[in-house]
């Protein structure tokens, strides 16, 4: 999986042909490529003459719809040009969240793939509200990583990796929790992404057993470096502990649709022991949800513990909240641990 963001294709459209050149190059060694990428609204703001990435929610269609024919034609003739035919990929956050969609685009993918051609997915932004926008496209780069099962995840910018303190590249990073300190907030009036967002993509692809790299998209043959594992950019290593494929889907694809608050006892088996979420352990329920819904699962605090899917509706739940069984009678399961998972 290989991520550009708009910053790097706005300032600088050659970077289209080195992506090329270097896909080229990981081809001949038997490797398949999914590209992820940024541009359409930043290509589509220039070609529309707005003065600045436009806020209204219209006008941020109109440019995704106006710029993603120049983005794509790029692409086409960059590829073409090495003898690589490209295929248009278009998603929105529902078409993940829904596991028989989900499980179609990745037979599209692996079809595409099988074909010889190059993926290009981007968010479908021309339809997307955001209710089902993914946040930006370094998220659905990890959530595809997770999908298809890919070895590496590259995650390209117009920087040249994660900076320390003093500004120097972290050449290897084994805590993402510590390295997230590094990051301050950034904003641009091209993109959505950042670092910290980067960070939030490594940390999702490396618990679906992905190697990460973050690197500079400006850089001379970055592709061919990272692939043959050169000191490149700033390097994640796969969780030791990493979620199988429903797992992740649960975790980062769904969106909560509310939240389920335990007691310090059930917190802690939950935590320290992975245990089911019974009734008897709940102190309340927030939102409004629906039985087989993602919800979060919540420490008295209110520190998220984890997430998982819902075995009752948010009214079945509320109503059974800190019940205790009677009579030798089964114990109420508001999430079963098969359906949870836990943050480490």
């Amino acid at each position: 999986m290989v991520k550009i963001g708009s910053r790097a294709i706005a300032s600088d459209p050659s970077v289209v042909v080195r992506l090329a050149v270097g896909v080229a190059e990981a081809k001949k060694k038997g490797k398949s490529c999914i590209v992820v990428s940024s541009g359409a609204i930043a290509l589509g703001t220039k070609k529309l003459g707005f003065r600045a990435r436009p806020r209204e929610m219209a006008k941020l269609q109109a440019a995704a719809a106006a710029g993603q024919s120049v983005l794509v034609r790029a692409y086409e003739d960059a590829f073409a040009a090495r003898g690589m035919s490209v295929a248009q990929v278009l998603l929105t956050h529902s078409d993940l969240a829904d596991r028989t969609r989900g499980n179609n685009a990745r037979s599209a993918l692996e079809a595409l793939l099988e074909c010889g051609a190059v993926p290009v997915l981007n968010e479908n932004d021309s339809v997307a509200v955001d209710e089902i926008k993914f946040g930006d496209n370094d998220q659905l780069a990890a959530m595809v990583t997770a999908l298809v099962g890919a070895d590496l995840l590259v995650l390209l910018s117009d920087v040249e990796g994660l900076l320390d303190a003093s500004g120097k590249r972290v050449r290897t990073v084994d805590d993402i929790a510590r390295a997230s300190e590094l990051v301050h907030a950034s904003k641009s009036d091209v993109g959505t992404g950042g670092m910290a967002s980067k960070l939030e993509a490594a940390r999702r692809a490396t618990l679906a057993g992905a190697h990460v790299v973050v690197a500079s998209a400006m850089q001379d043959d970055v592709l061919p470096a990272i692939f043959d594992g050169s000191d490149v950019g700033t390097y994640f290593s796969p969780a030791r502990e990493r979620l199988n494929s429903r797992k992740h889907w649960i975790a980062f694809t769904l969106r909560p649709r509310g939240d389920i608050v335990l007691d310090e006892g059930a917190a802690l088996a939950v935590r320290a022991k992975g245990k089911s979420v019974l009734a008897v352990g709940v102190l309340g329920i927030r939102g409004d949800f629906r039985e087989g819904d993602a919800v979060r699962i919540v420490d008295p605090s209110g520190a998220e513990i984890g997430r998982g899917l819902a075995g009752a509706g948010a009214s079945e739940a509320a109503r059974s909240a800190g019940r205790r069984r009677e009579n030798g009678e089964a114990a109420v399961e508001i999430v079963h641990r098969d359906d949870l998972v836990v943050w480490k």
